[in-house]
């Protein structure tokens, strides 16, 4: 059988489209994810992003993200601006929209078109609660700046749910770390049942910040929204970074630029790009 996609990227932070509005969601996606997502020997991505019919009255589409290990993701940031610009480019309602809604596994999130195929994404509240992340065994309340150990060494972390789990911990140069034998020690931590995804930042300055990310199920990816704005966030909660303002973030893929209010609201602009269509024999 020949299967249909769109290879799309967000700072090169790359997933498979998949139109699933019609058939529904592959019954072997999981599958599908683990064999189509293997680098240089399939199509290669970060996942699967099933583009699916609205669950909720009024918005435009549900996405559900499936990462290159089979499991499934709540919600991706730089996924949902590539399927609001898959809409845009498919979708004869969509393609004149400035404003689209799009159902995911942790609500609708709404996206405002900037132009030049950027969109602004409202990602929602952030909760460093730990029941929210969720989290055990390092507090009851808010994780700010807590110590846990991970690794061989002892790192103070903020937690933070954007819609699905983060650990994000302050470094002091990203590019000096071996993201590869950390990564796996946060990402099964016994801390977190459901798994986390890890971002270690490097501040600039209050308005810059540099990340590399470990994602659950992914591994190291070159961007990841929702870890970019866990990253504004905890900074934000530890004093480094000032409310109200605008944080760059840069990843290896490019720069997200940020901005979260009292409310510990966040919103997200960033590219989404079309890289090619294709079929493969599944």
């Amino acid at each position: 059988m020949e299967l249909r996609f769109t290879k799309m990227q967000g700072c090169a932070n790359d997933y498979i489209y998949l139109d699933c509005r019609a058939a529904g969601v592959p019954q072997d996606i999981a599958g599908l994810a683990q064999r189509l997502s293997a680098r240089r020997v399939s199509v290669g991505a970060d996942g699967i992003v099933c583009i699916c019919r609205a669950q909720t009255p009024g918005a435009d589409a549900m996405m559900r993200i499936f990462n290159a290990d089979g499991s499934e993701a709540k919600m991706c940031g730089n996924g949902i601006r590539c399927v609001a610009q898959w809409l845009r480019e498919h979708d004869e309602v969509c393609a004149d929209k400035p404003v689209l809604r799009i159902d995911t596994r942790s609500g609708e999130k709404t996206l405002e078109y900037c132009g030049g195929g950027h969109w602004r994404v409202a990602m929602g509240r952030y909760s460093t609660q730990a029941a929210a992340v969720p989290a055990v065994g390092l507090g009851e309340s808010a994780l700010v700046g807590v110590p846990l150990t991970a690794g061989k060494g002892t790192w103070r972390v903020t937690c933070v749910s954007v819609g699905n789990p983060h650990c994000v911990t302050r470094v002091e140069e990203v590019q000096a770390l071996k993201l590869e034998q950390l990564g796996p020690a946060f990402e099964t931590h016994a801390c977190f049942p459901e798994g986390v995804n890890t971002e270690f930042i490097q501040v600039v300055d209050p308005l810059h910040l540099k990340m590399r990310v470990w994602e659950r199920g992914s591994g190291e990816t070159w961007a990841c929204g929702t870890g970019a704005c866990a990253a504004v966030a905890a900074m934000t909660e530890e004093g480094l970074c000032p409310c109200g303002a605008d944080v760059e973030v840069a990843v290896r893929g490019g720069v997200l630029p940020l901005r979260g209010d009292a409310e510990r609201n966040v919103w997200m602009t960033g590219p989404a790009v079309t890289v090619y269509e294709g079929t493969a024999t599944v």
